[in-house]
């Protein structure tokens, strides 16, 4: 949903408008299963005695994702940290070699290049849509360039097309961090079927959630057998060991979440598209606020409600909404700020970009992540719109 489509008639009729919250309204809130339904579960698995190792819940949760996303390969970690680090190892990318990836994205992005050893090149975003920037891309891209790591910032999906063409012209391969894309669809085809791989975060902050989790999806069914070893320290049997594997297995008690999470991850989303349209009705035609982009033929995840706010058109700063929402029981997040060439340990490293001065610079303290859940009270929205407006 585009907010610019949307009257502005709807909030005029708000009467009642609290100055501020009782109880704190948090940027995010887990989906959590009733304890009902969670109960049962886990009484089988304590029955069982079967808590980890790749045990029945987590097979029958893997078979679930698979159809859920569309793959044929799609295997569970115990968080999407560990699922980025291994996807890069999947494919076997030279030592010191370049991965391009986007500034404006959790550490962990840039931090999965780093722990396998090869070297993150950050490129600028789009204006439009904040993903990384194509043509900075091609602009990034050496002889020594192995992969393209792109993110789907805040469930705005990149330009597939436009890296699908790069990573075949130059012959590498192209990821994307997905952790903000769960259940997205691109023209009725699942995003985890575009590029060599997806990796999704399943942490308590995701619309779908195993309280920590993560996931990789590949559209290769051969991918699942080297991924399996990856994550279970190498071992393919009782006395052989075949690769440099690592510990990446999740739980009973984790999956048994997920199992029961899937259920109403349909429900959650459509209580956020309605948030949404509530937001875009109480932000619409105010000047100097940017919604996020509807891409055509996209199915969003409903997984953030980002604003980009220009202080010159707008009057007020990104800092000031924040500070004054806080204030009033509301909190948002400034996410991503810092971005990642903020950090220590990539600091001395250049973003490439078209312009003289990289958007991802600017933009940074521009963004502003409003409470996006099906716990946002119509109150909380009318606080939300109070602020915007400048209303006491």
């Amino acid at each position: 949903m585009n907010c610019k489509t949307l009257s502005q008639a709807s909030h005029e009729k708000e009467v009642v408008r609290p100055r501020a919250l009782g109880e704190p309204v948090l940027v995010s809130q887990p989906l959590l299963p009733q304890l009902s339904e969670l109960m049962p579960i886990l009484e089988q698995i304590w029955e069982r005695k079967y808590v980890t190792n790749h045990g029945p819940l987590h097979q029958l949760l893997e078979a679930e994702l698979r159809g859920y996303l569309g793959v044929d390969t799609a295997m569970l970690f115990n968080n999407g940290t560990i699922g980025l680090i291994t996807a890069l190892k999947l494919f076997d990318l030279p030592p010191g070699s370049e991965v391009i990836t986007s500034p404006l994205t959790f550490a962990a992005t840039a931090h999965a290049i780093s722990w396998n050893g090869l070297k993150p090149v950050f490129a600028d975003v789009l204006p439009d849509t904040l993903t990384v920037d194509p043509e900075a891309v091609s602009r990034a891209i050496t002889e020594n360039t192995s992969a393209i790591l792109g993110v789907h910032v805040y469930g705005t999906l990149c330009d597939f097309d436009a890296l699908s063409v790069l990573g075949a012209s130059h012959g590498i391969r192209v990821l994307y961090d997905a952790a903000h894309a769960f259940g997205a669809t691109k023209d009725g085809v699942p995003i985890a079927r575009f590029g060599d791989a997806s990796i999704f975060s399943f942490h308590a902050t995701k619309l779908f959630n195993t309280l920590e989790g993560g996931l990789i999806a590949t559209p290769n069914a051969q991918d699942a057998e080297k991924i399996y070893n990856l994550r279970n320290f190498g071992i393919k049997s009782e006395e052989k060991v075949v690769e440099v594997g690592i510990n990446g297995k999740m739980n009973e008690v984790q999956a048994a979440i997920g199992l029961l999470n899937l259920r109403h991850v349909a429900d959650e989303k459509a209580k956020r598209r309605q948030l949404r349209k509530r937001y875009c009705e109480v932000l619409v035609g105010l000047e100097g606020i940017q919604t996020q982009p509807e891409q055509p033929g996209v199915e969003n995840s409903e997984q953030y409600f980002p604003l980009v706010i220009d202080e010159t058109r707008y009057g007020r700063t990104r800092d000031d909404i924040y500070d004054e929402l806080k204030e009033r029981n509301v909190f948002a997040r400034k996410y991503f700020h810092p971005i990642c060439t903020d950090f220590e340990p990539y600091r001395h490293v250049p973003v490439v970009s078209t312009r003289a001065i990289p958007y991802v610079t600017e933009v940074k303290s521009r963004v502003l992540c409003l409470p996006f859940h099906s716990g946002v009270s119509q109150d909380a929205v009318t606080v939300i719109s109070d602020v915007f407006h400048g209303r006491s």
